[in-house]
């Protein structure tokens, strides 16, 4: 009976506890939000009321449509890269004993930390227009120009990608092949299978919930990655971020700006809730 009193009276405390993250939260996160939704809703014609109108223009603008499209297609493949050199990658470091494994798994964990446009510079400095390899090229050669031009293609912004993203698939995966009892894995190699057949046969099942959690949260970062995209100078490759900022800093047009973001957020909304689902089945 007292218990229960007691309970009851610190009910009004936790609360009091939570009020202040809470508010943090709203004004921080929320209120922006509100703010972005609040202006994709007010066309700049001067009426002042809410209406539709800037949705309509940019759902019916071609550059809307090859931005979403453009964003899609490269999130995808980015993330199939990620996802076939991540489980390979790992499978060598957790299956293939070599010096250094440790260290390796461990700068992993580091790696994760780096920001995006310091892998786009090194990517620059190796393999850009004036970059070493371009300019080993010409010295030697005596050409004008390097043969390595890609980097300023889609393929660049797959290629930065992948290396930057790929240690967010390695990660669950190295947790999930710490679990898998090597017991299981010496008796199929005792009985001959084939390394190929022990992969798919024994690794791989115990792999997949972390393969599709890895894979779920690569493809979410990929859909909002900016400065891979801004820092390589790809042209013609336009994803939802970048239509984001030059309608805002370039054009001016704030409420289509607006509007292309809210359809990037409704987007990775979507694809986090799947990613916490698949996260939660696979214990993440």
């Amino acid at each position: 009976m007292d218990r229960s009193i007691a309970l009851r009276n610190g009910r009004p405390q936790r609360y009091l506890w939570a009020l202040p993250p809470v508010l943090a939260l709203s004004l921080l996160f929320l209120y922006p939000l509100l703010l972005v939704l609040q202006q994709s809703l007010h066309p700049d014609t001067g009426g002042g009321g809410i209406s539709l109108q800037p949705y309509a223009d940019v759902f019916a603008s071609a550059a809307f449509r090859e931005a979403l499209w453009t964003t899609v297609w490269i999130a995808v493949v980015a993330t199939v890269g990620c996802l076939v050199l991540g489980f390979l990658l790992a499978l060598a470091i957790a299956f293939v004993p070599f010096p250094g494994a440790r260290a390796v798994a461990r700068f992993i964990d580091v790696f994760l930390s780096f920001p995006s446009f310091l892998i786009t510079l090194a990517l620059l400095f190796i393999y850009g227009t004036v970059g070493m390899v371009n300019g080993l090229w010409t010295d030697v050669t005596g050409a004008g120009d390097g043969p390595f031009q890609f980097l300023t293609t889609p393929w660049g912004v797959l290629l930065a990608e992948v290396t930057y993203f790929t240690p967010f698939v390695m990660r669950p995966l190295l947790a999930a092949f710490s679990q898998v009892d090597t017991a299981q894995v010496e008796v199929a190699a005792s009985l001959g299978a084939r390394p190929g057949r022990i992969v798919r046969r024994v690794i791989l099942p115990e792999a997949l919930p972390a393969l599709a959690a890895g894979g779920s949260l690569v493809l979410v970062l990929c859909l909002n990655e900016f400065g891979i995209v801004l820092f390589t100078g790809a042209k013609g490759v336009t994803t939802l971020p970048m239509l984001v900022y030059s309608k805002a800093i370039l054009e001016s047009d704030y409420p289509g700006a607006c509007v292309v973001a809210v359809v990037n957020v409704l987007l990775s909304v979507g694809l986090y809730g799947v990613y916490r689902v698949v996260s939660r089945r696979a214990g993440a």
